[in-house]
C-alpha cells in the first residue's frame, strides 16, 4: 500500500495507477517531523524478474551481469525481517566517512535534489552545504527517521520490487552507501536509477570491505576487492546511457590490523571489529554527459 502525503510532494510525485490493480505493502513515502491526515492509492509493479527491460521511460538493459547462483544469499529470509530492528552504528570507520564526505563535496552540487538509496540514520553528505531536497529510502522506518538530511523517506525492499516511485528526471544525484552488495536486482535497479536521474545527473556508489555477510548477493562475497569493484562497473556498463564509470578508491596502509592474515583477523575485519582501516571504493557514472563546471 502506498501512502501519500499531500501538500509535501513536488517534485517527488508518485505516478497514481489505476484503482483495479493489487496494492502494494512494500512502500510508503513518509515527510519528515510532520502528522498529516493520508490518502492511500495503489501503486504500479514491475514485471517478472526474468523481463530484461524497464518500462519505456527508464534505460534499456543490454544484458544480464547476475548469474542466477550469483543473487542468493546464505541468509534467505526476507531483508525486511533482517532490518527489522534499527542499528543506530556507522558500518564503516571515520576515514571512510571523511573520504565519502569529501567525495560528496567535490560531486554534489549546493541546491541539487538527491535521492540517498539504502540510506540509514546518517547520509554523510557534508554539513556546511545546503541542498535543495534529500530523499532516504531504506528498510528500517525509524533510522530513517532519525536522519536529520532527509527531507523524506521511503521504505522499500528493491530486492522486492526495484520501482521507484519518483517522476523520471526528478534528481540530479543519487547515492548508494555500503550497500550495492545486497542488490539482488542490480540491472532493474540501476535502469531505475537511469531513469530518475535529469540527464547529467551523477550516481555514486560506494562501498568498503566490510558486509553483513548472510545477506551478500554470491558473487560479492566469493569476489575479491578488484572484482568486487569490476562488479560494479558492469552493473554501470549494462545500462544504456551511462557515461564510462569512474573508479575512487583509496587504501588503508598495510600492516597493523589490515596486515593480520589469520582467520581470526579476516573474521574480525569482516564483522567490522577490526582496528585497522577500512578501504575506500567509490564507482560514480552519469546519466548522458558529465557536467562541466567551472
Amino acid at each position: 500500500m502506498l501512502t501519500l502525503h499531500p501538500n509535501y510532494l513536488k517534485p517527488w510525485q508518485c505516478h497514481p495507477s489505476t484503482p483495479n490493480q493489487p496494492r502494494n505493502p512494500r512502500f510508503s513515502l513518509l515527510p519528515k517531523s510532520r502528522t498529516l491526515h493520508s490518502r492511500t492509492i495503489t501503486s504500479n509493479t514491475l514485471h517478472e524478474n526474468n523481463q530484461t527491460t524497464q518500462p519505456s521511460s527508464a534505460s534499456k538493459i543490454k544484458r544480464l551481469v547476475l548469474s542466477p547462483e550469483g543473487r542468493t544469499k546464505l541468509n534467505t529470509y526476507p531483508d525486511r525481517d533482517f532490518y527489522a530492528f534499527p542499528r543506530f552504528v556507522t558500518h564503516v570507520d571515520d576515514n571512510f566517512i571523511a573520504t565519502l564526505t569529501e567525495l560528496y563535496r567535490e560531486r554534489l552540487s549546493p541546491g541539487s535534489e538527491i535521492l540517498d538509496l539504502a540510506s540509514s540514520w546518517v547520509s554523510h553528505l557534508p554539513k556546511e552545504v545546503e541542498y535543495k531536497r534529500v530523499v532516504g529510502h531504506g528498510l528500517n522506518a525509524q533510522e530513517l527517521a532519525k536522519n536529520p538530511r532527509l527531507d523524506y523517506f521511503f521504505v522499500k525492499d528493491l530486492n522486492c520490487d526495484q520501482k521507484l516511485e519518483l517522476e523520471s528526471g526528478c534528481l540530479d544525484a543519487v547515492l548508494c552507501t555500503v550497500s550495492v552488495q545486497y542488490l539482488q536486482q542490480p540491472e532493474k535497479v540501476f535502469a531505475e536509477v537511469f531513469r530518475v536521474l535529469r540527464p547529467g545527473g551523477v550516481f555514486i556508489v560506494s562501498f568498503s570491505n566490510r558486509m553483513f555477510y548472510e545477506k551478500a548477493i554470491g558473487a560479492w562475497r566469493e569476489g575479491t576487492a578488484y572484482s568486487r569493484v569490476q562488479l560494479v562497473m558492469q552493473y554501470f556498463q549494462c545500462i544504456e546511457g551511462f557515461t564510462e564509470p569512474e573508479i575512487v578508491r583509496k587504501l588503508p596502509a598495510t600492516g597493523g590490523a589490515q596486515g593480520d592474515r589469520s582467520p581470526f583477523g579476516w573474521i574480525m575485519r569482516l564483522l567490522g571489529l577490526s582496528s585497522g582501516s577500512d578501504s575506500f571504493y567509490a564507482v560514480i557514472a552519469y546519466k548522458n554527459f558529465k557536467p562541466i563546471h567551472e
